[in-house]
């Protein structure tokens, strides 16, 4: 794709996902590469053999802004992280695209919503799964059933990762939930209200904390989604992306997670065209990366592109709902989390201008639902 202007990048991350970053960028006309920072200098110079040219290498991310007049910066370190390296990144004029989570728990994540509208920059979280054709098929499947009930991703794999994950409170939800979340809020074309999940560690299971759980969410529109997964289930294993069955008025779609949906109609039901904000030609992170370029190059008024801050906080919200469930043993109602999250960025909040930001709020959700509609930001 082609630009209006060539962006100065500044990848934060030298990890595997920092080197995938870097390469995507690389590849894309427009855009370049201009610093790489990491708290570890030789991953940082390592990161930068494969691309040639002069690239600046620090371990400070504003000093590195300063020095190569970057306007992007490209967020790929981890969770704990994503917090502090976006809102320097915004108080230094940059827009931010970044892995997921959009911050560790969801009271910093909306401190960035703050933080976006105080600075004026674009925010935007890569949920990769979301540009994938199959997951606008599904959606686009789903629409043509005339009002979806019933959402559910069975997802069952045996991943033995070592390290962090393994030593994790709630590593299947932590982790990985936040994908099939997020895509559910996309495909049923709705927004979570409440949950209910237990979480468990099946006794064979080499994980410490709990690495399977069951969540069923209501979501607005009436639907209950379900979510029925585990990390520890040798055997007859699932796609990554899980395999998914939405049911409606008009029938079922099926999806394997690998291949295209399959619509077993009850009755005739018109094809539906590409689902509304279908990603284009490119998946993965390169659709996340073309889109956040788009939205950059865009005319001011044009609408923000799924993935913005303000509407991926919701499934980061799915997230953290599921975990305090768990650990309740009862339901949890997702805007009695909004507000505790709001008061609890409030009081951590140092920045008197996303701090003023965030008071003036009305209600969390109605806040990012607006945002959600509002024009582009630069």
């Amino acid at each position: 794709m082609t630009t209006a202007s060539e962006r100065r990048v500044v990848v934060a991350g030298a990890g595997n996902m920092g080197r995938k970053w870097i390469a995507a960028i690389a590849a894309t006309p427009g855009a370049r590469v201009v610093g790489i920072v990491d708290v570890d200098a030789a991953a940082a110079s390592a990161a930068a053999g494969s691309l040639g040219g002069r690239v600046h290498l620090g371990t400070d991310l504003a000093d590195l802004v300063a020095a190569t007049g970057a306007d992007v910066v490209m967020d790929a370190t981890v969770p704990a992280a994503h917090h502090a390296v976006t809102a320097i990144a915004l108080r230094a004029g940059c827009a931010v695209i970044g892995e997921k989570p959009a911050a560790q728990t969801l009271a910093q994540a909306l401190s960035l919503c703050a933080g976006a509208e105080a600075y004026d920059r674009l925010v935007l979280v890569s949920q990769s799964r979301r540009y994938n054709p199959h997951v606008d098929a599904l959606a686009a499947h789903g629409a043509s059933l005339g009002g979806l009930g019933i959402g559910q991703t069975d997802f069952y794999r045996a991943p033995h990762f070592g390290g962090f994950r393994e030593e994790m409170d709630h590593p299947l939800l932590l982790d990985m939930a936040i994908h099939p979340f997020d895509t559910a809020r996309y495909v049923l074309d709705a927004e979570p209200v409440s949950v209910y999940c237990r979480s468990f560690n099946p006794p064979w299971s080499w994980y410490r904390g709990d690495a399977a759980a069951v969540a069923t969410f209501e979501m607005d529109s009436g639907a209950q989604y379900t979510y029925n997964a585990s990390w520890c289930s040798d055997g007859a294993e699932t796609s990554w992306n899980g395999a998914w069955r939405l049911n409606g008025a008009g029938g079922t779609v099926r999806w394997d997670g690998e291949s295209e949906p399959v619509l077993d109609a009850a009755v005739d039901v018109t094809p539906a065209g590409p689902a509304s904000g279908a990603s284009g030609a490119r998946s993965g992170i390169a659709g996340a990366w073309d889109a956040f370029l788009a939205a950059l190059d865009a005319p001011p008024t044009t609408p923000r592109p799924r993935g913005h801050i303000h509407e991926n906080v919701l499934s980061l919200a799915m997230v953290e709902a599921a975990i305090y469930s768990a650990r309740a043993g009862l339901p949890v109602v997702i805007d009695d989390l909004l507000e505790r999250a709001r008061e609890q960025a409030l009081a951590d909040e140092t920045d008197p201008l996303v701090r003023e930001r965030l008071a003036g709020w009305g209600p969390v959700r109605d806040h990012l639902l607006r945002a959600g509609r509002a024009a582009a930001v630069g």
